[in-house]
């Protein structure tokens, strides 16, 4: 938690405020799944989501709402990824995605060494927010769903 942002486990009811969100055909601009911003599509990357137990969302605490959300998954001895993250275009530049990435790495760092992160090759504007923390490319693959993806890394020190 800091001054503006709180983060809490996803809930159910979380899902209409980040439906909402979703429906932003900008957010998916760079991303594969431009038809996030459909109902059922959405349902469910969201059903996926809370099935996950790694899923969290961001609020805004000057207005208390929801603001984005993002996972945790782990993903070998000693690593975890930080993904499937969105924000509301609302909350873009400033403070916010920042804010998200500080507190999900230190987090992750008070009990293990290394955070991954994926981003599509096609979504400079993931790729830019998850380098300014310092995480470093270390090659790319291919997802489950076909899709290129760039794969940086970053360890405590």
């Amino acid at each position: 938690m800091t001054e503006a942002l709180l983060l809490r486990p996803l809930r159910q009811d979380d899902f209409e405020a980040l439906r909402l969100i979703a429906a932003d055909p900008l957010l998916w601009e760079q991303h594969p799944a431009k038809d996030r911003t459909q109902e059922p599509v959405f349902r469910a990357w969201f059903e996926d989501a809370v099935s996950s137990g790694g899923a969290l969302v961001a609020m805004d605490r000057r207005g208390e709402n929801v603001i984005g959300t993002f996972r945790f998954v782990l993903r070998g001895p000693g690593e975890v990824e930080i993904g499937w993250t969105f924000l509301a275009r609302s909350h873009w530049g400033g403070q916010w995605n920042g804010q998200m990435k500080h507190l999900m790495i230190e987090h992750t760092f008070a009990s293990l060494p290394t955070v991954l992160f994926s981003a599509h090759v096609d979504n400079v504007r993931s790729q830019r927010a998850i380098e300014r923390p310092g995480a470093r490319r270390t090659g790319s693959v291919v997802d489950a769903r076909g899709h290129q993806n760039v794969l940086f890394r970053l360890d405590r020190v």
